[in-house]
């Protein structure tokens, strides 16, 4: 199977997920068990790709200045700074770090 042939089947099969989404009775949706498993999941799902993304290079786990931009981020998020100040803060963090050299 080729690489096309593989992103033509998992975008068929996202499609197909997604119209059946719409076949979900409006009754089973607003049921408050299944929007709190939703919502959690949701951050869940994000939670680890952002964690993927920053703790990792290929299989192995790695340290570097992505970690501390994503502790500064954090840090800002929580104590509610404007979301332009979390990423330009986080960025600077990650620069300052790469100059030191504790690049990626």
């Amino acid at each position: 199977m080729t690489l096309w042939t593989t992103i033509l089947i998992a975008s068929a099969v996202v499609l197909g997920t997604k119209l059946l989404g719409y076949l979900v009775p409006a009754r089973v949706a607003a049921h408050p068990r299944i929007q709190r498993i939703s919502d959690v999941l949701t951050v869940a799902l994000l939670a680890s790709l952002v964690v993927t993304q920053t703790a990792a290079i290929g299989s192995a786990i790695v340290v570097d200045a992505r970690l501390a931009a994503l502790a500064v981020g954090a840090v800002l998020l929580r104590i509610r700074a404007p979301f332009i100040v979390v990423v330009l803060a986080a960025a600077a963090a990650a620069a300052a770090l790469r100059a030191m050299g504790w690049a990626a």
